[in-house]
């Protein structure tokens, strides 16, 4: 005997079986843009955020994760289970996300670092996915700090840029600086849905 379940997605199956079929949404906008040097541009719209931005060699990365550690005192910093072990500097205590830390572990930690799948110059935003060195979605919101290591490569001009480099069925997060949001008298409060603070290494 099917379940309630399985009866009412059934109803639902045949009342659309005669639908008509869906219109073609045009999509006669730009896929790409000449936009000059995407990475002055990405630092630059990543600042416009309230964001502090650090462009850096590649091999510099560990030194510049260190010295923004430092410089805000943080000692217990969250990372994702893939978290490169050369970003796992000293002076921080590292708890990786393996086995899942609890809500507890990851409100009272000083930080979390990851890395992205995509930044978007124009927008100058940067995109999460789940994937490499990123974690679940739960690592980037609950620290009041998100450090976040983005590499030249992965820097895109416009939206559909990044968008034709991202699955989407992963869970994207979508990051343009700090969270933010205003009150009734458009008063900005910060850190209510995320991280109050957001730096961003650019190795270059």
């Amino acid at each position: 005997m099917a379940d309630a379940r399985s009866v009412v997605l059934g109803r639902i199956r045949r009342a659309l079986a005669d639908r008509p079929a869906a219109a073609a949404i045009p999509r006669s906008y730009d896929v790409t843009r000449p936009l000059g040097d995407l990475v002055e541009l990405a630092a630059e719209r990543i600042a416009d955020y309230r964001a502090e931005v650090h462009q850096v060699a590649s091999a510099d990365v560990p030194a510049k994760i260190a010295s923004l550690l430092a410089a805000r005192g943080a000692r217990r910093m969250v990372g994702p289970v893939d978290l490169p072990s050369s970003w796992q500097v000293d002076g921080a205590e590292w708890l990786i996300d393996s086995p899942s830390l609890t809500i507890d572990q990851l409100d009272a930690a000083d930080g979390v670092l990851t890395g992205c799948a995509v930044a978007i110059a124009e927008t100058g935003t940067i995109v999460l996915d789940g994937g490499e060195a990123q974690g679940r979605r739960a690592l980037t919101l609950v620290p009041d700090y998100h450090l976040c290591v983005a590499r030249a490569d992965q820097i895109v001009g416009i939206v559909p840029e990044a968008l034709a480099r991202l699955e989407p069925t992963r869970p994207l997060t979508f990051i343009s600086g700090p969270s933010a949001t205003s009150d009734i008298e458009l008063d900005r409060v910060e850190g209510v849905h995320g991280p109050r603070t957001l730096h961003v290494i650019i190795a270059t």
